[in-house]
């Protein structure tokens, strides 16, 4: 379980429950109704991509342990890292740049995937979907983030 700073408990990314409290809009996404990062249904689904690509990279050969693998896990970790952190901040200007950070993050592991799948290291399908699922959801709340009076 996670603990929000709030106090309020929840439970692991997977649950149903926690995901109807944050949806409103564009996604699931309601900016004022979030307590902590872990709300975020963008933050949940990175996470949970972060958490496949380490299952994903565990396959590679072990050369590519200090460079490829290094490099992909690194940049994935990066995308809900950088939304954690954006979350905290005040201003929708800061809020963005964590944001925006995020998305450069997602965009070098999409190309992570593509040359991981043309060393034929593996099928980089699943991780795609994965992936551009995030990245529509962390468009979605940028937008909503940058539309909304707080």
């Amino acid at each position: 379980m996670f603990l929000c700073r709030a106090g309020v408990r929840r439970q692991k990314s997977g649950d149903r429950s926690q995901e109807t409290e944050v949806r409103r809009k564009t996604g699931g996404m309601d900016v004022n109704k979030a307590k902590c990062f872990q709300d975020l249904l963008v933050w949940q689904k990175a996470h949970h991509f972060v958490l496949e690509a380490y299952k994903y990279t565990q396959q590679f050969p072990a050369k590519e342990m200090y460079g490829l693998v290094a490099q992909m896990r690194r940049s994935a970790v990066s995308i809900p890292a950088n939304i954690a952190e954006g979350f905290t901040k005040r201003s929708k200007a800061d809020k963005a740049r964590y944001f925006n950070i995020a998305q450069g993050s997602l965009e070098e592991t999409r190309y992570y995937i593509i040359l991981s799948h043309d060393l034929r290291y593996g099928d980089g399908t699943g991780m795609s979907g994965l992936l551009e699922e995030v990245s529509k959801l962390l468009n979605a709340y940028m937008r909503t983030m940058l539309a909304s009076d707080s």
